[in-house]
């Protein structure tokens, strides 16, 4: 079941938290780079990013979440992120089916590192187009995406 999150809910943040770090960490390590800016989020930072939150639970239990910004008919994913525990289960195919039939919008924007070859072939099998690159430092570039609905 897919809902929103309220993310100022400590409990609910420190759960997002307990989702994000692991994610994320495998994702650091395909593509070389503990630099990516979500390994240091906090509670605090979650609650002040003006993201809106959705989770994917089983049983009560968070497993997957999604965070986007809406500017007008544009949606902006921050976080797309699914527990270690439960990659390869379709999680993330739901929550971005989801996002895309549940907002209004016309189009659809996302970045990964450009070395996360899972994502981008997840991205690219969803429809998006890559826009453009951005080198970060010598480890570290990403891959921009669009979508249009």
């Amino acid at each position: 079941m897919i809902k929103k999150i309220d993310i100022n809910n400590s409990k609910n943040a420190e759960d997002v938290l307990n989702i994000q770090m692991p994610s994320y960490k495998v994702e650091a390590e395909i593509i070389g780079s503990y630099e990516i800016p979500p390994l240091r989020d906090t509670v605090y930072t979650l609650q002040h990013c003006r993201e809106t939150f959705f989770g994917y639970y089983e049983n009560d239990v968070l497993c997957g979440v999604i965070s986007i910004k809406i500017d007008d008919y544009d949606v902006d994913i921050h976080r797309l992120i699914v527990h270690p525990n439960h990659f390869r289960k379709g999680i993330a195919q739901l929550l971005l089916n989801f996002i895309e039939t549940k907002c209004q919008i016309e189009t659809i924007k996302v970045a990964t590192g450009s070395k996360n070859i899972p994502a981008v072939r997840f991205y690219k099998k969803n429809g998006f187009r890559n826009i453009k690159e951005v080198i970060v430092n010598e480890q570290l570039s990403l891959t921009f995406f669009e979508k249009k609905l």
